[in-house]
């Protein structure tokens, strides 16, 4: 995720309350989705479906963050 931005996004984690709460809730949505999709978490598919919903919401809201600091700081 952001592979492009690794000094952005390790910026705002360290200094941005609102990304880092993203950042956290998208790894954990991650991680249960993987999960998930090997078998180690018993879920139905519409529960599934709107955990990776949720997840792709928070990626882009990350998104909208990194753009607006590589407006303001590059």
């Amino acid at each position: 995720m952001f592979e492009q931005d690794q000094e952005i996004v390790q910026s705002l984690i360290d200094k941005n309350k609102n990304f880092r709460r993203l950042y956290n809730k998208h790894c954990q949505l991650k991680s249960k989705v993987k999960e998930a999709n090997q078998g180690y978490l018993s879920i139905d598919d519409f529960d599934l479906e709107i955990l990776k919903k949720e997840k792709l919401l928070i990626k882009d809201r990350m998104a909208i963050i990194i753009e607006d600091y590589r407006h303001t700081h590059i």
